[in-house]
């Protein structure tokens, strides 16, 4: 049995609220992510990894050691540092002759690799090489994403998740203006991926709403699709099933639009509309003639049931 396989009873309290936040949860912890280097790393992927580290903190764990693995054939160990670091996201990267600039992005479910894809690096600018200023650490960012192979073809539909998994940040219930502070950019065009972060400009615009620029900020990358690994359809289904306590509860004779909008369908008993008490008005009164000719055919209708 391995040794994080055991079943540990805390002995201080220190231990016991660490194994606590490890602890399945409804609302589960934000995600955090591994960078690995392989054993053999270019100078171009060891800067990569720590400038994915700089976008990713506090939320991520950056192993400066080499690490000689090859998560295509064995994975045990990417599962033994998820299980150490507690992180269900990782990239690693590697550099050889076969495949040059390597990175593998992946993510972990109950400590197994899920499913992960291998892109090869054909540009890269750093973040230090674009002298412009730098977001804050821990920013939530805004992700954007144009191409049609996004939406079209199974593997970037699964990329697109995947990077979704990993940029996202914390979870928020709400937004300030002046919190949207840079963007990552990810473009599917002719086989590549494009990947551009820019910084969120707010400048005056004489209104209420601000004109917005983008300047760059860096990293920026020009990716490749490679080798992929998927899991299949009824694990990843698996992996994305919702606690019955977080569903919400359905609503009889509610629905809502694509916008938003909520409608609700109200039953109601048929309504005599003879005793519908109308707004009293002197045009709607009746004249003495039509009042008699009334009474008239009242009397009649009785004389005839006699």
């Amino acid at each position: 049995m391995d040794a994080l396989d055991r079943v540990v009873k805390p002995k201080t309290k220190r231990a016991k609220r660490f194994l606590e936040k490890r602890e399945p949860k409804l609302s589960e912890n934000i995600k955090n992510a591994m960078l690995i280097k392989g054993g053999n790393a270019s100078s171009t992927v060891t800067q990569v990894l720590r400038d994915v580290y700089a976008l990713k903190k506090p939320y991520g764990v950056l192993y400066k050691k080499k690490n000689i693995t090859r998560p295509f054939e064995d994975q045990t160990s990417l599962e033994f540092f998820s299980k150490k670091s507690d992180c269900s996201l990782f990239m690693f990267g590697s550099h050889n002759k076969k495949r040059p600039n390597n990175l593998v992005i992946g993510r972990m479910y109950d400590y197994h690799v899920l499913d992960m894809i291998e892109v090869g690096i054909e540009k890269f600018v750093s973040l230090k090489d674009i002298k412009n200023s730098k977001c804050p650490e821990g920013t939530k960012p805004m992700l954007i994403f144009a191409g049609d192979d996004f939406d079209v073809t199974e593997d970037y539909r699964r990329l697109k998740s995947l990077l979704i998994d990993f940029f996202r940040g914390p979870t928020v219930s709400n937004v300030r203006l002046a919190g949207l502070e840079y963007v990552l950019h990810f473009t599917a065009l002719n086989g590549k991926i494009y990947f551009r972060s820019y910084k969120l400009l707010l400048k005056k615009s004489g209104c209420r709403t601000p004109r917005i620029e983008l300047e760059e900020m860096g990293p920026s990358l020009d990716l490749v699709l490679r080798r992929t690994h998927l899991a299949s359809d009824d694990l990843y289904k698996l992996s994305m099933k919702m606690p019955k306590a977080l569903k919400p509860k359905k609503k009889k004779n509610v629905s809502h639009d694509t916008f938003g909008t909520t409608y609700g369908r109200i039953h109601m008993q048929k309504q005599d509309l003879s005793k519908l008490q109308t707004r009293k008005m002197k045009g709607l009164k009746k004249r003495p003639a039509e009042r008699k000719a009334e009474d008239q055919e009242k009397k009649s209708k009785r004389i005839k049931k006699d």
